[in-house]
């Protein structure tokens, strides 16, 4: 055994973790009833015709299509080809804007230059070059992935860049006054200092990459959720284009969760670093 004990907790630091578990587990089954409530009262009012559930669809209508697409064959197809192409524009995008704003922190004359060009592009509504990359790359997944990265590729720079920008120059100063060169201050107080904000931008990312995917998959695809959407609504299956949204919600939130718990990751470590 060993010679060191783990210290006893006190009774107010006990009854400060049982509080903390308690509001952890009531704020996830409130989530949870809000569901529950949410699908419960729309296949309710649909049986009642309270609400036309051609229109709307309903749950057991959404859970017969998934049926049915699974029996199909194309339930999964489907699914993958639409993740496929959002998780190869979130790194795509994440990877490149973080380099991009890594290159205008470093030189102050590329981003005095590049800045009017970032705000232009910022503001321009990315939809309307869905066209032009079609005809530039064709109709395909480069496409719809170059979609995805033209709308979340200029957000992640200007947030990254941001956060870079923020650092607290005396803390920049304290390192220079040592000796250290530019690398020396971006890995040792820049990037440190920006995890939060790097994270940051991953979790809009998320977001801005599912619309960017979809939005590519109405115009060109043939396969994918966001096929089904535009299929559905053509032939007036409105529980497909449901079905597909339903699942677009869920893809979505597990994929968020994974960045989430990405930077608990990042931040234990962290922590863990600054107390060696």
């Amino acid at each position: 055994m060993s010679d060191k004990q783990t210290p006893a907790l006190s009774k107010e630091r006990a009854e400060y973790l049982r509080k903390v578990r308690f509001r952890k587990y009531a704020t996830l089954a409130v989530r949870v009833l809000i569901l529950v409530v949410f699908f419960a009262a729309w296949e309710i009012l649909a049986n009642l015709k309270l609400i036309d559930p051609f229109i709307t669809s309903q749950p057991s209508r959404i859970i017969r299509t998934l049926g049915n697409l699974y029996r199909e064959g194309s339930l999964f197809r489907h699914i993958g080809v639409t993740c496929l192409e959002t998780v190869a524009g979130f790194l795509i995008g994440t990877i490149l804007g973080t380099g991009i704003a890594v290159l205008l922190w470093w030189s102050d004359f590329i981003a005095r230059v590049l800045e009017p060009y970032l705000v232009v592009l910022n503001s321009l509504p990315k939809i309307a070059l869905g066209p032009i990359f079609i005809i530039w790359i064709g109709p395909g997944p480069m496409a719809i992935i170059v979609m995805a990265l033209a709308i979340s590729l200029i957000v992640t720079i200007l947030e990254v860049l941001n956060g870079f920008l923020s650092v607290d120059p005396e803390k920049i100063k304290l390192v220079q006054t040592f000796g250290a060169n530019h690398m020396q201050i971006f890995t040792k107080v820049v990037l440190p200092a920006n995890v939060s904000s790097i994270i940051n931008a991953l979790k809009i990312n998320v977001g801005l990459s599912w619309v960017g995917v979809i939005v590519g998959e109405f115009l060109v695809s043939r396969a994918g959720l966001g096929y089904l959407i535009v299929y559905g609504g053509q032939v007036f299956q409105l529980d497909l284009v449901m079905t597909s949204v339903l699942i677009l919600a869920v893809a979505a939130a597990l994929m968020y969760q994974g960045v989430v718990w990405l930077e608990k990751k990042l931040v234990k470590n962290q922590q863990m670093y600054g107390q060696l």
